[in-house]
């Protein structure tokens, strides 16, 4: 079975880095997978971090559809409950009518930052999570013109009045979402990278609860998850401790500046239960020589009965991440 690869990007800061560097970084990677061959590239939304530039990914998308020519270019995602559904899909549009085909819209429900950030995106307001579902619903319905006749904004038209829609994926890390997701027939992206138990389970549940719709007919899914992949296991293992480091100083609520360095992270006098959420994290990642990263990929292919697979990588160096990115695409595209 061939594998279709994509990536996802949160413009992550390195100690040391700019928040410039890290988005001209990002630009520069979009560039360098669309060559490779993977087939999307999708961007995050993060608010009030010293860690992650990518805040907005609206604005990131128009300039990475300008940079590219063929590679999709997507939301990985939209924080839907800070926003009104209706300017979503206008911006959505106005990016498909620009790129018309290469457009993905992925959503989800998590707020993308600290309470304080979340009560600044509601000028002070309580954020209504619990109207998600109605929101997706009416976002479906913009975006296609489509309103119900008992719709309190029957009638209203979301502009360009454009010939394609984005297809719009339902990304989450909760048998919740996944469920959700089934409810409404539209694909579903699970992020391993976040929920390293449970994955299986929940898209399982998604597959069999589905219900088809005008946007979807049968099931479709995606993974994402943590992938880094080096010339040799130690020095993968090395790279990857960056990220192990930094997962544990978010666990902690430690302020970060950034990825740390493989050097900062061989000097950390680890404790025992730190080294046990190392490795309780690590289900989240796949690390490894381009071999044993292929084997992982497959057999989280089979075992979400996927053939495509998001791949988010996070490095002190961005050169390591370049090769990473690489190293993989000659192993599986070869």
């Amino acid at each position: 079975m061939g594998l279709t690869l994509s990536v996802l990007d949160q413009s992550p800061i390195s100690e040391g880095m700019t928040a410039e560097e890290a988005l001209l970084n990002t630009v520069k990677l979009a560039q360098f997978v669309e060559q490779l061959g993977y087939a999307r590239f999708w961007v995050s939304e993060h608010h009030d971090t010293n860690s992650l530039a990518g805040s907005s990914p609206e604005v990131l998308m128009a300039h990475l559809c300008a940079k590219t020519t063929r590679i999709r270019i997507g939301s990985g995602g939209v924080m839907l409950p800070h926003y009104s559904a209706y300017k979503v899909a206008e911006n959505f549009k106005v990016l498909e009518g620009l790129h018309p085909g290469r457009i993905d819209l992925g959503v989800g429900r998590a707020p993308g930052g600290m309470p304080i950030a979340t009560l600044a995106l509601h000028d002070g307001k309580r954020r209504d999570v619990d109207r998600y579902p109605e929101q997706i619903d009416d976002l479906l319905a913009y975006l296609h013109n489509d309103l119900k006749e008992e719709h309190p904004f029957y009638g209203l038209k979301a502009t360009p009045n454009i010939q394609t829609s984005p297809d719009v994926w339902l990304l989450g890390s909760s048998a919740s979402s996944a469920l959700l997701a089934a409810q409404k027939g539209l694909p579903f992206v699970f992020a391993q990278f976040i929920n390293g138990e449970g994955g299986e389970y929940y898209t399982k549940l998604y597959r069999e609860r589905f219900v088809p719709s005008k946007y979807l007919d049968k099931p479709r899914n995606m993974v994402a998850i943590f992938a880094i992949c080096a010339e040799t296991e130690e020095k993968a293992e090395r790279i990857a401790s960056s990220l192990d480091l930094s997962l544990l100083r978010i666990e902690q609520g430690i302020v970060s500046f950034g990825t740390p360095s493989p050097e900062t992270a061989a000097a950390y006098r680890y404790s025992p239960f730190e080294l046990k959420r190392i490795q309780e994290n690590r289900k989240r990642m796949i690390v490894g020589t381009p071999r044993q990263i292929k084997e992982q990929l497959f057999r989280l292919s089979e075992a979400y009965e996927t053939d495509e697979i998001m791949l988010v990588t996070i490095t002190y160096d961005f050169q390591d991440k370049l090769t990473s990115f690489e190293l993989i695409a000659k192993e599986i595209f070869a």
